[in-house]
């Protein structure tokens, strides 16, 4: 500790430690659902390539809601940054610089599987409207009228007899 935290009191001393307790805590929290986020992406990307449609919705489901949870705990999370950063004294109390350093590597992790899955995604759906295109050009019944459409009917009625 520097000399400057050799004056606090007892209270502003157990003040410090909870405020880096919870600090902590958020990080590892918001760490956990990175990995979380991380894992339903990977299976996603399984998903896509094997073209499971309903499994790929409910994955984009899922990944909605950890990253509305992510979102939420960054709002706790950047005031108590600026609490831990006042209180801290550029000292790493707890760990938290590693905790910070494995959260920015799942970051990274995150936006580069993200950015496979669009790509593959987005390679499935050129492939999928070319195959429609195929179907389309080779309809044999392409522009021709069905059947059961409506037929136009005569108006007049002749009524001779």
């Amino acid at each position: 500790m520097s000399m400057k935290n050799t004056h606090l009191t007892e209270d502003e001393l157990k003040e410090r430690i909870e405020i880096v307790k919870r600090f902590k805590s958020l990080l590892e929290q918001q760490r956990a659902k990175f990995q979380e986020y991380l894992a339903v992406l990977e299976k996603q990307h399984e998903k896509i390539e094997i073209d499971d449609a309903e499994s790929m919705s409910a994955h984009a489901e899922l990944e909605n809601q950890i990253v509305a949870n992510i979102k939420s705990l960054q709002k706790v999370i950047e005031p108590m940054n600026s609490l831990y950063q006042s209180v801290s004294d550029g000292e790493d109390t707890g760990g938290i610089d590693k905790i910070q350093s494995d959260l920015d590597k799942l970051q990274r992790q995150v936006l580069v599987q993200n950015e496979r899955n669009r790509e593959l995604l987005k390679a499935r759906m050129n492939q999928l409207k070319s195959q429609m295109t195929v179907l389309a050009v080779s309809n044999p019944y392409r522009g021709k009228r069905s059947i059961y459409a409506e037929r136009q009917a005569g108006n007049l009625v002749s009524i001779e007899g």
